[in-house]
């Protein structure tokens, strides 16, 4: 038979696993919500790296094991390619664009989120485009940027690019547990993720 003090004792117990309960519940929403946070912060970094052409910047963003299994002069300088070479200049045409996170995902030990936005372009040619070279160009941007919506401006010698970029945000042992990006627009980094992590992963990820 129960005692009143087996009732209060029972009591307790029950008050302080709801306490814990409440605890835990705190520390997993606090910690979900720092994580967003970061990876708010730090892609809007990355993407103002890239409007700024700040190309050290871009490789502190980039995953690591781009930067090691490539070499970070090497990478450095592609990035550097991409948007100034003897073909053309590349520009990013806005300074703020709204990013649309997909959820965080947990996946053997690593955190992955996809990040979509619409990133207007411009590719300026250094030599006069003729109306045939032009029609090849838009062609080709429209493959490089997998889109229909490619305008060339015969008068600024260049091509207005409406496209949807990709950023793959990870963190993991590697980063630290901090997030680092891959950048889809970059074929390197493209291949690289699928090389790292396969592509059973890049379709779990809806790539």
């Amino acid at each position: 038979m129960k005692t009143v003090e087996d009732f209060f004792i029972f009591g307790k117990i029950q008050v302080m696993k709801k306490i814990l309960s409440t605890l835990f519940l705190f520390v997993v929403f606090s910690t979900f919500s720092q994580s967003i946070e970061s990876l708010k912060t730090s892609t809007t970094k990355l993407y103002k790296a890239n409007f700024l052409m700040d190309f050290e910047t871009i490789v502190f963003y980039s995953y690591p094991k781009i930067v090691e299994t490539i070499g970070h002069d090497i990478f450095l300088k592609k990035i550097e390619q991409q948007y100034e070479n003897e073909q053309f200049r590349l520009r990013l045409q806005l300074e703020n664009v709204p990013f649309l996170f997909g959820t965080i995902r947990k996946i053997e030990g690593k955190s992955f989120c996809v990040i979509t936005f619409r990133n207007p372009m411009r590719y300026t040619f250094e030599s006069e485009l003729t109306a045939e070279i032009a029609g090849a160009k838009t062609n080709m941007l429209k493959e490089k940027n997998k889109t229909k919506e490619v305008t060339f401006e015969p008068k600024r010698n260049s091509f207005n690019v409406r496209k949807t970029t990709t950023f793959i945000a990870v963190a993991d042992e590697t980063t630290s547990n901090q997030w680092k990006f891959f950048n889809f627009d970059d074929t390197t980094q493209y291949e690289s993720f699928q090389n790292i992590f396969g592509e059973s992963l890049k379709k779990e990820l809806g790539l």
